[in-house]
């Protein structure tokens, strides 16, 4: 593999918005024109040929392609390749994409040669909801999943406990078979053993031949702080077993926070609103607010205006890769009192009297209307 790694559209020679059916052709295109058996002896082919194959297995796979596309090629390390860093076995890439090649009479198709070459275990995912002081401050949580693990019967083998598989008798044991139209010699996978080069016909009980029984399993996710909805935690081999010996895939969890009745998230930072009276805006308070660690007091100005953010760093959410905490934002909402007592409202007038504001006269009761309109206005001087 290269020192340096390319960007998986650029390698390919498609667009960032390029369809399913495009880049299949696109890395079909040249992993034709790098193949081995084309370039013998030519290292630096069989690198191209390696980088295609990588950019292929992320860009081919719609959720690989999603978390390429939003974390570059940091969010699909352990994803992308055997190892996590590319394809080091020619092997491997022929054992994945192997089809494509079958019908140009190349080598590359499925497990060449046949027998039952060890195969990584199929990767999981999963969802865990956690709250929003949860995600701030990080937490340990058991996720259940129901994932295939070896039959412990038959060792993953499939057959019955004192029996083995025997040779396939359609392929002879290759898990290929070649036919011949015209010019070209198609190899395809055996139908008849899907390419293992062996039939199980006494099969295990317990998996009847799978090699693997599906099992519940309760496993510790480490949720780091800061963490946001839609984020993801890779469990390094806890997916499905692998098959004849492979490694374990992996487990995948998929973050979603639960909103909060106070604070609403923004990235990083925290907003809040702050409701505060009319004298609290006009002649200033020491006003007490929610944070992340519980409540605090805050200091308001004189004069400050309704809608006003009154930011404090540092207050907000942090970073989950290290790096500066976001901020936590007051906004300040104007409190209007719906109603006052006689007290209050005298004062108020006088103020307004002061300010030279128009306001609304005294409001007279429903039961003095009621009475002006039973009796005469004479009657009421």
């Amino acid at each position: 593999m290269m020192a340096t790694k390319r960007d998986y559209y650029e390698v390919l020679g498609v667009s960032r918005d390029a369809g399913g059916d495009e880049i299949k052709k696109a890395y079909k295109k040249l992993a034709l024109r790098y193949h081995p058996d084309r370039n013998q002896g030519d290292e630096e082919a069989v690198d191209k040929f390696k980088e295609a194959a990588e950019a292929y297995e992320v860009l081919g796979n719609d959720e690989k392609r999603a978390r390429y596309n939003r974390f570059g090629h940091q969010g699909v390390q352990g994803a992308a390749g055997r190892g996590g860093g590319g394809f080091s076995d020619i092997n491997d890439i022929f054992d994945v994409f192997g089809d494509l090649f079958e019908g140009f009479g190349m080598g590359g198709g499925r497990r060449r040669g046949g027998g039952r070459r060890p195969t990584q275990g199929d990767s999981l995912k999963t969802r865990l909801e956690i709250d929003l002081l949860e995600a701030a401050k990080g937490c340990e949580k058991v996720v259940e999943i129901r994932r295939k693990e070896t039959c412990n019967t038959c060792d993953g083998s499939g057959a019955k406990p004192g029996s083995s598989a025997d040779s396939c008798d359609y392929c002879g044991g290759h898990g290929q078979v070649v036919q011949s139209q015209g010019f070209f010699r198609v190899q395809t996978a055996c139908p008849a053993c899907k390419g293992e080069g062996k039939i199980i016909r006494d099969k295990c009980a317990d998996c009847r031949g799978a090699g693997k029984i599906p099992e519940a399993v309760k496993l510790d996710v480490k949720v780091p702080a800061g963490v946001d909805t839609g984020m993801t935690l890779r469990l390094s081999d806890e997916g499905e077993a692998g098959t004849h010996g492979g490694p374990r895939g992996d487990l995948y969890v998929e973050i979603s926070v639960r909103e909060h009745n106070l604070f609403h998230r923004d990235g990083p930072d925290l907003i809040c609103e702050v409701p505060i009276s009319y004298t609290q805006a006009v002649l200033g308070a020491e006003i007490e607010i929610p944070c992340l660690e519980g409540k605090t007091k805050h200091y308001i100005y004189p004069g400050t205006q309704p809608g006003e953010i009154i930011r404090i760093r540092g207050g907000g959410m942090p970073d989950p890769r290290g790096g500066r905490s976001g901020d936590l934002q007051l906004h300040v909402i104007l409190e209007v009192p719906k109603k006052i007592d006689a007290e209050q409202e005298a004062l108020l007038r006088d103020l307004a009297k002061l300010e030279h504001a128009a306001v609304s006269p005294h409001r007279s009761s429903f039961f003095d209307k009621l009475k002006e309109w039973f009796v005469p206005a004479d009657d009421l001087d």
